[in-house]
């Protein structure tokens, strides 16, 4: 039996210094575009770990230390319904903290095709526009605070 996702997670803007924003296309729901997210692996993990971890599993992406910046931010959230099954039962939201990744340029990426279909670089407003998740596209709003 496959174990529960754990209900806290980390969502990872990842940007230039340009604003340039990288957004993925999630295969199980055509059309819902979205930063890089994802669940800690065990409560101990770290979540700056877990941060690290995804990048590199949905981008392959392996970006420095210097380049990561912890935001600081926390967002809690309802889980749509659709996902609920992930998790234990009674589990109704998710804890979500907030981590910029910022690159040099836009590059390519590399993406497990069971979890993403596409990805695209976007101008900042752009890709908080086209983001389905409202604390995805909030935190994108907010880049230009952490560029200065």
């Amino acid at each position: 039996m496959k174990a529960f996702k754990i209900p806290e997670s980390v969502l990872v803007v990842i940007h230039t210094p340009q604003l340039e924003v990288l957004l993925i296309e999630r295969a199980d729901h055509p059309g819902f575009w979205q930063s890089v997210t994802g669940s800690r692996d065990t409560l101990a993990e770290p979540l700056a770990q877990t941060a690290r971890r995804e990048v590199m599993e949905e981008t392959g992406i392996a970006a420095a230390p210097a380049q990561w910046r912890d935001w600081m931010l926390t967002n809690v959230y309802e889980i749509y319904p659709t996902w609920r099954k992930r998790y234990a039962p009674g589990v109704t939201h998710n804890t979500e903290h907030v981590f910029g990744l910022c690159l040099p340029g836009a590059c390519e990426v590399r993406l497990d095709p069971r979890e993403h279909t596409a990805w695209q670089w976007l101008a900042y407003r752009a890709a908080a526009d086209l983001c389905f998740s409202p604390s995805n596209a909030e935190a994108i709003l907010l880049l230009p605070r952490f560029i200065a």
